[in-house]
């Protein structure tokens, strides 16, 4: 049978095959092959264990959910604050693992600063990103955050507190999703969702509950790559006197001579990455790039290989018993 996981908890995946769920183990060999199953993971399984992962079609790693349709930012207008350096990095990380992108701005109900409203228009409109404007508590705009859902499988992200919760509830509040308001000290929301988990909103679509992607760093790509995350400003990098101009003091740079035309949070967000970036390059700096497969193919299926740890000391038991013989 096949079907996709929805849920996973302790060493239990549980499988949604379109009419029933079903608690799954995971098969010995997918251990041993170092498989790892996420979320949203399409499988093969039979009498409770899961034998074949279906090659997933996209991911993403933090938090870890496969097969997606659309990433949906959901922000806050105001408590908390609208964060745009944060906005930023979870449209960098979609972009990175080139995922369709909607950004949604919740608690209209408390008022639109026209500054920061002319910034969303200015920035994100021109960079073509749909934008949908939404008050949960209010019900404004629910019917066009539910047609965005429509006959998709959708990841909501934003910080704790900007009420994705809230809005799916909105939907369907038969779902009654934990909430919790924003600390009056910190003025910060507290994590309700400790997993991920695929939710039926309706017949056709789903959400990912996901918990708050706050952490997220760059610190896994290299710094001359990191311009490729920004449309505003790779768009100008082709034209650099240098193939790996960091477009920060470089002579020659065509990004710094357009910079008037590039947001100046979009800028600062760049120059922050580059920073998490060259982490990722010192680290990596001194060690061997060869990684050791965990797999290989054989009569066209995959099989666990042995790693060579595991080779070198069988061929020590091996020779120790040759030496024992000879003796």
């Amino acid at each position: 049978m096949e079907g996709q996981i929805y849920k996973i908890h302790s060493d239990f995946y549980y499988v949604d095959d379109g009419k029933n769920c079903h608690e799954c183990k995971i098969r010995e060999v997918l251990k041993k092959r170092r498989e790892r199953i996420l979320v949203g993971d399409f499988v093969e399984f039979e009498n409770g264990v899961i034998t074949e992962i279906i090659e997933r079609k996209n991911f993403i790693s933090r938090p870890s959910v496969a097969n997606i349709d659309q990433i949906i930012v959901v922000s806050a207008l105001k408590e908390p604050d609208l964060d745009l350096h944060q906005l930023n990095r979870y449209i960098a990380l979609a972009k990175y693992y080139d995922i369709k992108t909607v950004l949604c701005f919740n608690k209209e109900d408390l008022g639109k600063d026209r500054v920061v409203s002319s910034k969303i228009k200015n920035i994100y409109e021109n960079l073509g990103y749909k934008i949908v404007y939404t008050s949960a508590t209010e019900h404004t705009g629910i019917k066009n955050f539910e047609k965005l859902l429509e006959g998709k499988t959708s990841v909501l992200c934003g910080n704790s507190g900007v009420g994705k919760s809230s809005l799916v509830n909105a939907i369907n509040p038969n779902l009654n999703l934990r909430t919790k308001s924003i600390s009056e000290k910190t003025q910060r929301g507290t994590h309700t969702t400790r997993h991920c988990e695929i939710i039926k909103i309706n017949d056709t679509s789903r959400i990912v509950d996901t918990p708050g992607f706050s952490n997220v760093r760059f610190d896994f790509i290299l710094p001359a790559d990191v311009d490729l995350l920004f449309d505003d400003i790779s768009k100008f990098r082709d034209d650099c006197k240098y193939s790996d101009c960091l477009h920060i003091n470089e002579d020659g740079c065509n990004v710094l001579e357009n910079i008037d035309k590039i947001d100046e949070t979009r800028y600062e967000s760049y120059l922050a990455f580059i920073d998490e970036a060259k982490e990722y390059k010192e680290r990596i700096k001194f060690e061997g790039k060869k990684e050791e497969k965990s797999k290989k193919t054989v009569h066209n299926r995959q099989i666990a290989m042995i790693s060579g740890k595991k080779r070198q000391s069988a061929r020590n038991t091996l020779k120790q018993q040759v030496y024992k013989e000879i003796e």
